[in-house]
């Protein structure tokens, strides 16, 4: 394909193959539709890519990002390095597999870049850059892609880990200190809901970002626990548990 001379035509074909595509399965989900002209009447970067990127659709191919960049050199003579594929996926929720990332459905090589599907967004994409704070499930669900916010499972779907088992979505706390009211739910899968209930406190992005549960230490190694009571032991100047349990 690098090779091939690709005309407008056919450019414009394959942006309304996807544009079909992106009405049918992706819009609900917020999923970005670049537009095919900027301003001047040129072709935008990021259609070129994506449109490059699905010729052949459903059996894509894997493409260098030194042949994705040779392509858009074509219609944009000073580029130096080609960035749009990354973005399209984690920003804009097309589902392209780069090379280096620690993905589940094909094996791609650092520097290389496949289009996986276009009846599903990216599996962490979400609808919104800020989760917005909503006592409404299906909406909260929906700004999550109808995804676990920690795996990354889809509800109704087979689970990424548990490949045997049905993905169903629980309300989970953010932080189990605080009652599980809007503002502090994120969607999880039952697996993980299961397995971490009461012991972390998320981010919004399903992350972990703190412990909960200052009592899971002792599950910890005791190399692990020597190095907290140290970090502890020089905070708190050696003082009694007693002396300091109020202290702010």
């Amino acid at each position: 394909m690098e090779n091939t001379k690709i005309s407008d035509k056919r450019i414009k074909e394959q942006y309304n193959l996807i544009k079909e595509y992106h009405e049918k399965y992706l819009k609900k989900y917020g999923v970005k539709m670049p537009k095919l002209y900027d301003r001047n009447g040129n072709f935008t970067m990021n259609a070129l890519v994506l449109v490059y990127l699905s010729f052949g659709y459903p059996k894509t191919k894997i493409i260098s990002k030194t042949e994705l960049t040779n392509f858009i050199r074509k219609f944009y003579s000073d580029v130096n390095d080609v960035q749009q594929a990354r973005h399209l996926g984690a920003q804009d929720g097309w589902w392209i597999v780069a090379g280096g990332r620690d993905n589940i459905v094909l094996k791609v090589k650092r520097g290389d870049y496949q289009l996986y599907t276009l009846e599903q967004p990216y599996p962490q994409f979400k609808k919104e850059r800020r989760i917005i704070d909503v006592g409404d499930w299906e909406k909260l669900k929906e700004q999550y892609g109808y995804r676990c916010a920690t795996c990354g499972s889809r509800e109704g779907e087979p689970n990424f880990h548990w490949p045997g088992t049905k993905t169903i979505l629980q309300k989970a706390h953010k932080d189990p200190n605080k009652p599980l009211v809007a503002g502090n739910i994120i969607p999880q899968c039952q697996k993980c809901n299961r397995a971490d209930r009461n012991r972390w406190v998320y981010d919004e992005k399903g992350r972990v970002i703190k412990l909960a549960d200052g009592s899971f230490v002792r599950n910890f190694d005791k190399d692990v626990r020597i190095k907290i009571y140290r970090i502890l032991y020089e905070e708190f100047k050696g003082k009694n548990p007693k002396d300091i349990k109020n202290e702010k």
